[in-house]
Protein backbone atom coordinates (compact mmCIF):
# COMPACT_ATOMS: atom_id res chain seq x y z
CA UNK A 1 0.00 0.00 0.00
CA UNK A 2 1.40 3.08 -0.69
CA UNK A 3 0.11 7.12 1.38
CA UNK A 4 1.63 10.37 0.74
CA UNK A 5 2.66 11.92 3.52
CA UNK A 6 3.73 15.77 3.08
CA UNK A 7 6.31 16.82 6.00
CA UNK A 8 7.90 20.35 6.95
CA UNK A 9 9.77 21.92 9.06
CA UNK A 10 9.86 25.81 9.04
CA UNK A 11 11.71 28.49 11.00
CA UNK A 12 10.97 31.70 11.99
CA UNK A 13 12.20 34.55 14.50
CA UNK A 14 12.91 37.73 15.34
CA UNK A 15 14.67 40.42 17.71
CA UNK A 16 13.32 43.79 18.87
CA UNK A 17 12.78 44.70 14.84
CA UNK A 18 11.22 40.86 14.08
CA UNK A 19 13.06 39.19 11.27
CA UNK A 20 11.96 36.08 9.91
CA UNK A 21 13.09 32.63 8.55
CA UNK A 22 11.32 29.51 7.93
CA UNK A 23 12.49 26.02 7.82
CA UNK A 24 10.45 23.41 5.63
CA UNK A 25 10.15 20.10 4.46
CA UNK A 26 8.55 19.86 0.93
CA UNK A 27 6.19 17.13 -0.73
CA UNK A 28 6.65 13.43 0.36
CA UNK A 29 4.96 10.61 -1.38
CA UNK A 30 5.81 7.28 1.04
CA UNK A 31 5.38 4.00 -1.00
CA UNK A 32 5.30 0.80 0.82
CA UNK A 33 6.41 -1.41 -2.12
CA UNK A 34 7.95 -4.40 -1.19
CA UNK A 35 10.85 -6.30 -4.01
CA UNK A 36 13.56 -3.34 -4.98
CA UNK A 37 17.18 -3.92 -6.27
CA UNK A 38 20.63 -3.07 -4.96
CA UNK A 39 22.83 -0.96 -6.24
CA UNK A 40 26.06 -2.61 -7.82
CA UNK A 41 28.94 -1.98 -10.03
CA UNK A 42 27.76 -4.39 -13.06
CA UNK A 43 29.30 -3.56 -16.54
CA UNK A 44 27.05 -4.15 -19.48
CA UNK A 45 28.51 -7.16 -21.21
CA UNK A 46 26.94 -6.04 -24.82
CA UNK A 47 29.94 -3.00 -24.04
CA UNK A 48 27.25 -0.18 -25.09
CA UNK A 49 27.59 1.40 -21.58
CA UNK A 50 28.50 0.49 -18.03
CA UNK A 51 28.50 1.37 -14.81
CA UNK A 52 31.83 2.92 -14.52
CA UNK A 53 31.59 4.99 -17.92
CA UNK A 54 28.44 6.49 -16.82
CA UNK A 55 29.51 7.35 -13.18
CA UNK A 56 32.76 9.26 -14.69
CA UNK A 57 30.34 11.12 -17.62
CA UNK A 58 28.81 12.25 -13.90
CA UNK A 59 31.90 13.33 -12.45
CA UNK A 60 33.01 15.08 -15.99
CA UNK A 61 29.42 17.34 -16.14
CA UNK A 62 30.03 18.01 -12.38
CA UNK A 63 33.57 19.42 -12.90
CA UNK A 64 31.95 21.54 -15.94
CA UNK A 65 28.91 23.01 -13.38
CA UNK A 66 31.80 24.00 -10.83
CA UNK A 67 33.89 25.72 -13.11
CA UNK A 68 30.95 27.45 -14.70
CA UNK A 69 30.15 28.59 -11.22
CA UNK A 70 33.74 29.73 -10.54
CA UNK A 71 33.64 32.06 -13.69
CA UNK A 72 30.36 33.32 -12.90
CA UNK A 73 28.82 32.40 -16.37
CA UNK A 74 25.40 32.82 -16.73
CA UNK A 75 22.32 31.78 -16.09
CA UNK A 76 21.07 29.99 -19.08
CA UNK A 77 24.58 28.29 -19.71
CA UNK A 78 24.83 27.06 -16.18
CA UNK A 79 20.77 25.89 -16.13
CA UNK A 80 21.93 23.83 -18.84
CA UNK A 81 25.12 22.63 -17.38
CA UNK A 82 23.20 20.97 -14.72
CA UNK A 83 20.36 19.98 -17.16
CA UNK A 84 22.76 17.65 -18.35
CA UNK A 85 24.41 16.70 -15.29
CA UNK A 86 20.56 15.74 -14.14
CA UNK A 87 20.16 13.69 -17.16
CA UNK A 88 23.28 11.50 -16.93
CA UNK A 89 22.84 10.97 -13.00
CA UNK A 90 19.30 9.74 -14.39
CA UNK A 91 20.80 7.09 -16.39
CA UNK A 92 22.93 6.26 -14.03
CA UNK A 93 20.44 5.45 -11.17
CA UNK A 94 18.46 3.61 -13.96
CA UNK A 95 21.73 1.76 -15.36
CA UNK A 96 21.72 0.30 -11.86
CA UNK A 97 18.55 -0.38 -11.59
CA UNK A 98 18.50 -2.20 -15.03
CA UNK A 99 21.40 -4.04 -14.05
CA UNK A 100 21.24 -5.22 -10.71
CA UNK A 101 19.60 -8.61 -9.45
CA UNK A 102 16.01 -8.41 -9.51
CA UNK A 103 14.09 -9.96 -6.43
CA UNK A 104 12.57 -13.08 -8.34
CA UNK A 105 9.60 -13.69 -5.26
CA UNK A 106 8.66 -10.49 -6.33
CA UNK A 107 5.84 -9.49 -8.81
CA UNK A 108 4.50 -5.96 -8.36
CA UNK A 109 1.33 -6.83 -11.12
CA UNK A 110 0.47 -9.79 -8.93
CA UNK A 111 0.41 -7.66 -6.12
CA UNK A 112 -1.50 -5.31 -7.35
CA UNK A 113 -4.05 -7.65 -8.83
CA UNK A 114 -4.24 -8.91 -5.09
CA UNK A 115 -4.67 -5.98 -3.08
CA UNK A 116 -7.66 -4.87 -5.56
CA UNK A 117 -9.16 -8.39 -5.42
CA UNK A 118 -9.18 -8.00 -1.57
CA UNK A 119 -10.52 -4.74 -1.53
CA UNK A 120 -7.06 -3.01 0.05
CA UNK A 121 -7.70 -0.39 -2.55
CA UNK A 122 -9.17 -0.21 -6.17
CA UNK A 123 -10.58 2.58 -8.59
CA UNK A 124 -12.81 5.08 -7.57
CA UNK A 125 -16.23 4.89 -9.36
CA UNK A 126 -15.25 1.48 -11.54
CA UNK A 127 -18.83 1.04 -11.66
CA UNK A 128 -18.98 3.74 -14.53
CA UNK A 129 -16.19 3.22 -15.80
CA UNK A 130 -13.71 4.94 -12.85
CA UNK A 131 -11.62 8.18 -12.86
CA UNK A 132 -8.36 7.89 -13.29
CA UNK A 133 -5.95 9.68 -10.49
CA UNK A 134 -8.96 8.53 -7.99
CA UNK A 135 -9.04 5.51 -5.72
CA UNK A 136 -11.07 4.49 -2.75
CA UNK A 137 -9.48 2.23 0.41
CA UNK A 138 -11.35 -0.20 1.20
CA UNK A 139 -11.58 -2.50 4.92
CA UNK A 140 -8.58 -3.58 5.11
CA UNK A 141 -7.11 -0.06 3.13
CA UNK A 142 -8.65 1.86 5.65
CA UNK A 143 -6.98 0.08 8.63
CA UNK A 144 -3.31 0.24 7.02
CA UNK A 145 -3.96 3.64 6.28
CA UNK A 146 -5.17 4.57 9.85
CA UNK A 147 -2.42 2.84 11.97
CA UNK A 148 0.08 4.29 9.68
CA UNK A 149 -1.49 8.01 10.80
CA UNK A 150 -2.01 6.81 14.10
CA UNK A 151 1.83 5.89 14.24
CA UNK A 152 2.82 9.30 13.07
CA UNK A 153 1.03 11.38 14.85
CA UNK A 154 2.87 9.68 18.32
CA UNK A 155 5.88 9.50 16.67
CA UNK A 156 5.98 13.46 15.70
CA UNK A 157 3.13 15.46 17.35
CA UNK A 158 3.02 13.94 20.54
CA UNK A 159 7.13 12.72 20.83
CA UNK A 160 7.85 16.43 20.02
CA UNK A 161 4.95 18.00 21.86
CA UNK A 162 3.73 19.78 18.22
CA UNK A 163 0.73 21.84 18.16
CA UNK A 164 -1.93 19.80 15.69
CA UNK A 165 -4.51 21.96 13.63
CA UNK A 166 -7.08 21.05 11.32
CA UNK A 167 -7.57 23.45 9.01
CA UNK A 168 -10.16 24.18 5.80
CA UNK A 169 -9.63 22.21 2.58
CA UNK A 170 -11.20 25.22 0.75
CA UNK A 171 -9.01 27.78 -0.16
CA UNK A 172 -9.79 31.61 -1.21
CA UNK A 173 -7.83 32.61 -4.10
CA UNK A 174 -6.23 35.23 -2.94
CA UNK A 175 -4.13 32.66 -0.13
CA UNK A 176 -2.92 30.68 -3.22
CA UNK A 177 -2.45 33.57 -5.31
CA UNK A 178 0.30 35.01 -2.62
CA UNK A 179 2.07 31.83 -2.06
CA UNK A 180 2.70 31.65 -5.68
CA UNK A 181 0.13 28.77 -6.30
CA UNK A 182 -2.34 30.13 -8.69
CA UNK A 183 0.55 31.72 -10.66
CA UNK A 184 3.26 28.53 -10.63
CA UNK A 185 1.41 25.89 -10.10
CA UNK A 186 1.02 24.71 -13.95
CA UNK A 187 2.31 21.74 -16.12
CA UNK A 188 2.67 21.97 -19.84
CA UNK A 189 -0.44 19.87 -21.36
CA UNK A 190 -1.25 19.35 -25.09
CA UNK A 191 -4.63 17.89 -26.45
CA UNK A 192 -5.37 15.41 -28.96
CA UNK A 193 -6.83 17.52 -32.04
CA UNK A 194 -9.96 14.87 -32.49
CA UNK A 195 -10.61 12.98 -28.83
CA UNK A 196 -9.27 15.55 -26.83
CA UNK A 197 -7.43 13.37 -24.86
CA UNK A 198 -4.74 15.95 -22.43
CA UNK A 199 -1.23 14.83 -22.44
CA UNK A 200 2.09 16.50 -20.12
CA UNK A 201 3.75 17.62 -23.09
CA UNK A 202 7.22 16.99 -21.34
CA UNK A 203 6.60 13.63 -20.84
CA UNK A 204 4.79 12.56 -24.49
CA UNK A 205 8.07 13.96 -25.90
CA UNK A 206 10.82 12.58 -24.11
CA UNK A 207 8.53 9.05 -24.31
CA UNK A 208 8.05 9.57 -28.28
CA UNK A 209 12.00 10.34 -28.51
CA UNK A 210 13.41 7.30 -26.59
CA UNK A 211 10.97 5.19 -28.86
CA UNK A 212 12.43 7.31 -32.25
CA UNK A 213 15.90 6.60 -30.45
CA UNK A 214 15.42 3.02 -30.05
CA UNK A 215 14.58 2.22 -33.94
CA UNK A 216 17.24 1.03 -35.73
CA UNK A 217 15.97 3.13 -38.63
CA UNK A 218 16.34 6.25 -37.69
CA UNK A 219 20.00 7.91 -38.38
CA UNK A 220 22.54 7.89 -36.09
CA UNK A 221 22.77 12.00 -36.25
CA UNK A 222 19.24 11.98 -35.06
CA UNK A 223 19.83 9.88 -32.51
CA UNK A 224 22.64 12.32 -31.62
CA UNK A 225 20.17 15.21 -31.82
CA UNK A 226 17.56 13.60 -29.88
CA UNK A 227 20.06 12.57 -26.70
CA UNK A 228 20.72 16.55 -26.66
CA UNK A 229 17.05 17.42 -26.55
CA UNK A 230 16.05 14.67 -23.80
CA UNK A 231 19.10 16.28 -22.15
CA UNK A 232 17.61 19.86 -21.72
CA UNK A 233 13.87 19.00 -21.66
CA UNK A 234 13.38 20.55 -18.36
CA UNK A 235 14.48 24.13 -19.73
CA UNK A 236 11.84 24.29 -22.85
CA UNK A 237 9.35 26.30 -22.35
CA UNK A 238 5.69 25.89 -24.68
CA UNK A 239 7.13 27.09 -27.64
CA UNK A 240 10.19 25.04 -27.87
CA UNK A 241 7.82 21.57 -26.86
CA UNK A 242 5.60 22.37 -30.10
CA UNK A 243 8.76 23.00 -32.25
CA UNK A 244 10.22 19.26 -31.13
CA UNK A 245 6.28 18.26 -31.54
CA UNK A 246 6.16 19.53 -35.25
CA UNK A 247 9.89 18.68 -36.09
CA UNK A 248 9.91 15.39 -35.44
CA UNK A 249 5.59 14.86 -36.09
CA UNK A 250 4.86 13.70 -32.32
CA UNK A 251 1.32 12.34 -32.57
CA UNK A 252 -1.31 11.58 -29.88
CA UNK A 253 0.36 8.07 -28.53
CA UNK A 254 -3.60 6.37 -28.18
CA UNK A 255 -5.00 7.52 -31.71
CA UNK A 256 -2.00 9.02 -33.57
CA UNK A 257 -4.39 11.95 -34.36
CA UNK A 258 -2.08 15.27 -34.33
CA UNK A 259 -1.60 17.59 -30.68
CA UNK A 260 -2.62 21.15 -30.48
CA UNK A 261 0.00 23.34 -29.19
CA UNK A 262 1.23 23.15 -25.69
CA UNK A 263 -0.48 25.31 -22.83
CA UNK A 264 -0.20 26.21 -19.37
CA UNK A 265 -2.60 23.98 -17.22
CA UNK A 266 -2.71 24.87 -13.33
CA UNK A 267 -2.95 21.79 -11.41
CA UNK A 268 -5.59 23.25 -8.90
CA UNK A 269 -9.27 22.10 -8.69
CA UNK A 270 -10.99 25.29 -9.16
CA UNK A 271 -14.26 26.05 -7.35
CA UNK A 272 -16.97 28.97 -6.42
CA UNK A 273 -17.22 29.60 -2.50
CA UNK A 274 -20.70 30.68 -1.76
CA UNK A 275 -23.93 31.34 -4.05
CA UNK A 276 -22.86 34.36 -5.79
CA UNK A 277 -20.06 33.07 -7.50
CA UNK A 278 -17.61 36.15 -6.49
CA UNK A 279 -15.46 34.17 -4.29
CA UNK A 280 -13.26 32.08 -6.05
CA UNK A 281 -11.57 28.97 -4.62
CA UNK A 282 -9.31 26.21 -5.21
CA UNK A 283 -9.00 22.18 -3.60
CA UNK A 284 -5.73 23.31 -1.16
CA UNK A 285 -2.86 21.71 -3.58
CA UNK A 286 -1.20 20.86 -0.28
CA UNK A 287 -1.47 21.51 3.72
CA UNK A 288 1.17 24.05 4.43
CA UNK A 289 -0.58 27.13 3.80
CA UNK A 290 -3.40 26.59 6.96
CA UNK A 291 -0.49 26.44 9.29
CA UNK A 292 1.17 29.85 7.34
CA UNK A 293 -2.47 31.67 7.83
CA UNK A 294 -2.47 30.73 11.75
CA UNK A 295 0.69 31.57 12.42
CA UNK A 296 0.49 34.33 14.94
CA UNK A 297 -2.55 32.30 16.78
CA UNK A 298 -0.15 29.65 17.25
CA UNK A 299 2.65 31.65 18.34
CA UNK A 300 0.26 33.32 20.93
CA UNK A 301 -0.49 29.61 22.23
CA UNK A 302 2.42 29.35 22.56
CA UNK A 303 2.95 32.38 24.90
CA UNK A 304 5.26 33.54 21.86
CA UNK A 305 7.94 31.34 22.66
CA UNK A 306 9.91 29.98 19.88
CA UNK A 307 11.05 27.19 18.47
CA UNK A 308 7.71 25.40 17.99
CA UNK A 309 6.03 23.35 15.97
CA UNK A 310 2.86 22.72 14.14
CA UNK A 311 1.26 19.95 12.23
CA UNK A 312 -1.63 19.03 10.10
CA UNK A 313 -3.25 15.53 8.32
CA UNK A 314 -5.42 15.96 5.90
CA UNK A 315 -6.44 15.99 2.30
CA UNK A 316 -4.91 17.64 -0.68
CA UNK A 317 -5.88 17.55 -4.24
CA UNK A 318 -4.10 18.04 -7.88
CA UNK A 319 -5.58 17.65 -10.72
CA UNK A 320 -2.93 15.68 -12.75
CA UNK A 321 -3.12 15.95 -16.51
CA UNK A 322 -2.13 12.37 -16.69
CA UNK A 323 -1.64 10.01 -13.51
CA UNK A 324 0.23 7.17 -13.91
CA UNK A 325 2.39 4.66 -11.73
CA UNK A 326 -0.95 3.58 -9.75
CA UNK A 327 -0.88 5.12 -6.53
CA UNK A 328 1.77 7.35 -7.21
CA UNK A 329 0.76 9.83 -9.10
CA UNK A 330 -3.03 10.59 -7.77
CA UNK A 331 -5.61 13.69 -7.86
CA UNK A 332 -6.34 13.18 -4.07
CA UNK A 333 -4.21 12.16 -1.48
CA UNK A 334 -3.81 12.22 2.11
CA UNK A 335 -0.75 14.44 3.62
CA UNK A 336 1.15 14.60 6.70
CA UNK A 337 2.82 18.23 7.57
CA UNK A 338 5.09 19.81 10.11
CA UNK A 339 5.65 23.37 9.94
CA UNK A 340 8.87 24.22 12.51
CA UNK A 341 9.28 27.95 13.92
CA UNK A 342 13.14 28.58 15.26
CA UNK A 343 15.04 31.67 15.45
CA UNK A 344 17.32 31.94 12.58
CA UNK A 345 20.12 33.04 14.97
CA UNK A 346 20.20 29.58 16.39
CA UNK A 347 19.17 26.79 14.46
CA UNK A 348 20.68 24.44 17.01
CA UNK A 349 17.66 21.89 18.35
CA UNK A 350 17.05 21.01 21.89
CA UNK A 351 17.02 17.24 21.04
CA UNK A 352 19.82 17.01 18.03
CA UNK A 353 22.30 14.70 21.09
CA UNK A 354 19.50 12.34 21.41
CA UNK A 355 19.45 11.87 17.07
CA UNK A 356 23.28 12.65 16.80
CA UNK A 357 24.66 9.07 16.12
CA UNK A 358 21.53 7.86 13.69
CA UNK A 359 23.27 6.22 10.97
CA UNK A 360 21.83 7.48 6.99
CA UNK A 361 22.44 6.68 3.54
CA UNK A 362 23.06 10.71 2.47
CA UNK A 363 23.37 11.69 -1.11
CA UNK A 364 24.82 14.79 -0.80
CA UNK A 365 25.00 17.75 -4.38
CA UNK A 366 28.95 16.96 -4.14
CA UNK A 367 28.37 13.61 -4.47
CA UNK A 368 26.36 13.19 -7.01
CA UNK A 369 28.52 15.79 -8.90
CA UNK A 370 31.22 13.95 -8.89
CA UNK A 371 29.65 10.60 -9.70
CA UNK A 372 30.58 9.02 -6.70
CA UNK A 373 27.95 7.06 -4.33
CA UNK A 374 25.56 7.79 -1.20
CA UNK A 375 27.63 7.64 2.05
CA UNK A 376 26.56 5.85 5.10
CA UNK A 377 27.10 8.55 8.01
CA UNK A 378 25.47 9.99 11.23
CA UNK A 379 23.73 12.73 11.10
CA UNK A 380 26.23 14.30 13.67
CA UNK A 381 28.72 13.54 11.26
CA UNK A 382 26.63 15.61 8.11
CA UNK A 383 26.28 18.79 10.39
CA UNK A 384 29.54 18.94 12.25
CA UNK A 385 30.99 18.62 8.01
CA UNK A 386 28.39 21.35 6.85
CA UNK A 387 26.97 18.51 4.24
CA UNK A 388 23.33 19.41 6.76
CA UNK A 389 23.20 23.15 7.04
CA UNK A 390 22.01 22.95 10.89
CA UNK A 391 20.81 21.05 13.63
CA UNK A 392 17.27 21.53 13.09
CA UNK A 393 16.95 20.21 9.57
CA UNK A 394 19.49 17.33 10.95
CA UNK A 395 17.32 16.48 13.86
CA UNK A 396 14.05 16.16 11.90
CA UNK A 397 15.98 14.14 8.65
CA UNK A 398 17.37 11.50 11.29
CA UNK A 399 13.57 11.39 13.35
CA UNK A 400 12.39 10.96 9.23
CA UNK A 401 14.51 8.28 8.66
CA UNK A 402 13.84 6.35 12.23
CA UNK A 403 10.04 6.70 11.59
CA UNK A 404 10.53 5.04 8.02
CA UNK A 405 12.20 2.31 9.47
CA UNK A 406 9.54 1.79 12.35
CA UNK A 407 6.93 1.20 9.77
CA UNK A 408 8.51 -1.43 7.79
CA UNK A 409 11.18 0.61 5.05
CA UNK A 410 13.88 -0.89 4.55
CA UNK A 411 17.18 0.77 5.53
CA UNK A 412 19.26 -0.03 2.71
CA UNK A 413 16.97 1.01 -0.02
CA UNK A 414 16.56 4.26 1.93
CA UNK A 415 18.56 7.17 0.99
CA UNK A 416 18.47 11.25 1.24
CA UNK A 417 19.25 13.03 -1.50
CA UNK A 418 20.57 16.84 -1.47
CA UNK A 419 18.71 18.73 -4.29
CA UNK A 420 21.39 20.14 -6.65
CA UNK A 421 21.11 23.95 -6.69
CA UNK A 422 18.76 24.51 -9.69
CA UNK A 423 16.37 22.50 -7.95
CA UNK A 424 16.02 24.07 -4.75
CA UNK A 425 13.99 27.80 -4.78
CA UNK A 426 15.75 30.96 -4.87
CA UNK A 427 14.73 31.20 -1.02
CA UNK A 428 15.89 27.66 -0.28
CA UNK A 429 18.95 26.90 2.31
CA UNK A 430 18.89 23.26 2.00
CA UNK A 431 16.68 20.77 0.48
CA UNK A 432 16.68 17.23 1.12
CA UNK A 433 14.36 14.31 -0.02
CA UNK A 434 13.87 11.03 1.60
CA UNK A 435 13.72 7.88 -1.53
CA UNK A 436 12.93 4.85 -1.21
CA UNK A 437 14.46 2.38 -3.57
CA UNK A 438 11.39 0.60 -5.28
CA UNK A 439 10.36 -1.77 -7.46
CA UNK A 440 9.30 1.74 -9.65
CA UNK A 441 13.13 3.32 -9.13
CA UNK A 442 14.00 5.70 -6.46
CA UNK A 443 11.00 7.23 -5.39
CA UNK A 444 10.42 10.80 -3.63
CA UNK A 445 9.13 10.00 0.42
CA UNK A 446 9.52 12.84 1.88
CA UNK A 447 10.82 16.51 1.45
CA UNK A 448 12.81 17.99 4.41
CA UNK A 449 14.04 21.91 4.12
CA UNK A 450 15.17 25.12 5.25
CA UNK A 451 13.19 27.54 2.95
CA UNK A 452 13.71 30.97 4.90
CA UNK A 453 10.31 32.54 5.76
CA UNK A 454 9.16 32.71 1.87
CA UNK A 455 5.08 31.62 2.97
CA UNK A 456 5.11 33.96 5.84
CA UNK A 457 6.95 36.72 4.12
CA UNK A 458 4.34 36.34 1.03
CA UNK A 459 0.97 36.24 3.71
CA UNK A 460 2.16 39.39 5.48
CA UNK A 461 2.92 41.54 2.24
CA UNK A 462 -0.65 40.42 0.63
CA UNK A 463 -2.34 41.20 4.40
CA UNK A 464 -0.89 44.02 6.04
CA UNK A 465 -0.73 41.48 9.09
CA UNK A 466 2.63 41.46 10.71
CA UNK A 467 3.35 37.32 10.98
CA UNK A 468 6.79 37.71 12.73
CA UNK A 469 7.80 37.04 16.74
CA UNK A 470 9.73 39.06 18.86
CA UNK A 471 12.72 37.91 21.64
CA UNK A 472 14.20 40.24 23.98
CA UNK A 473 18.27 41.26 23.08
CA UNK A 474 20.96 40.52 25.42
CA UNK A 475 21.91 44.30 24.58
CA UNK A 476 19.64 47.35 23.60
CA UNK A 477 19.85 48.46 20.29
CA UNK A 478 18.94 51.65 18.15
CA UNK A 479 16.81 50.82 15.39
CA UNK A 480 15.88 53.46 13.00
CA UNK A 481 12.24 53.26 12.46
CA UNK A 482 10.02 55.22 10.04
CA UNK A 483 6.05 54.55 9.89
CA UNK A 484 3.36 56.17 8.45
CA UNK A 485 0.70 57.29 10.59
CA UNK A 486 -2.30 58.07 8.22
CA UNK A 487 -5.38 60.24 9.65
CA UNK A 488 -7.94 57.56 9.58
CA UNK A 489 -10.73 60.62 9.80
CA UNK A 490 -9.64 62.85 6.87
CA UNK A 491 -8.75 59.83 5.01
CA UNK A 492 -12.64 58.12 5.66
CA UNK A 493 -14.25 61.87 4.81
CA UNK A 494 -12.17 61.68 1.39
CA UNK A 495 -12.23 58.41 0.44
CA UNK A 496 -15.52 56.52 2.60
CA UNK A 497 -15.57 52.91 1.75
CA UNK A 498 -12.46 52.21 0.41
CA UNK A 499 -10.66 54.24 3.50
CA UNK A 500 -10.10 51.11 5.56
CA UNK A 501 -7.78 49.54 2.52
CA UNK A 502 -5.81 52.22 1.80
CA UNK A 503 -5.03 52.85 5.66
CA UNK A 504 -4.69 48.82 5.63
CA UNK A 505 -1.78 49.81 2.83
CA UNK A 506 -0.22 52.52 4.25
CA UNK A 507 0.67 49.93 7.94
CA UNK A 508 2.31 47.51 5.70
CA UNK A 509 4.28 49.73 4.24
CA UNK A 510 8.29 48.95 4.48
CA UNK A 511 10.77 51.30 5.58
CA UNK A 512 12.11 52.61 2.01
CA UNK A 513 8.67 52.36 0.64
CA UNK A 514 7.84 54.83 3.82
CA UNK A 515 10.76 56.67 2.93
CA UNK A 516 10.05 56.83 -1.05
CA UNK A 517 6.20 58.37 0.11
CA UNK A 518 7.78 60.70 2.53
CA UNK A 519 9.86 62.15 0.13
CA UNK A 520 7.31 62.44 -2.74
CA UNK A 521 5.25 63.96 -0.44
CA UNK A 522 8.06 66.63 0.29
CA UNK A 523 8.69 67.41 -3.51
CA UNK A 524 5.37 67.29 -4.97
CA UNK A 525 2.72 68.01 -1.97
CA UNK A 526 0.85 65.05 -3.28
Amino acid sequence: MSFALFWRVHQKSAANIPCKLALCLPKVTLRLITGGVHSAQIKNMNGVTDIDSLRAKVRDQGDIVRRLKEEKASDSALKEAISALKAYKKALDDKEIELSPKDPSFDRGKLEDLLKQKFFYDQSFSIYGGIQGLYDYGPMGCAMKANLLSAWRQFFILEDHLLEVDCSMLTPEPVLQASGHVDRFTDLMVKDVKTGDCFRADHLVKSALEAKKSNKKTPENEKQEIDKIILQLDNYGADELHQIIRRFDIKSPTTMNDLTEPKEFNLMFSTMIGPTGQCKGYLRPETAQGIFVNFQRLLHFNQGRLPFGAAQIGSAFRNEISPRSGLIRVREFTMAEIEYFVDPSDKRHPKFEDVRNTEMILYSSCDQMSGERPRNVTIGEAVDRGVVANQTLGYFMARIHLFLVHIGVDAKRLRFRQHLSNEMAHYACDCWDAECQTSYGWIECVGCADRSCYDLNQHSKATGTRLVAEKPLDEPKTVQVCECIPNKGELGKVFRGEAKTIIQQLSSLTLDECHCLNNELKNTGQ
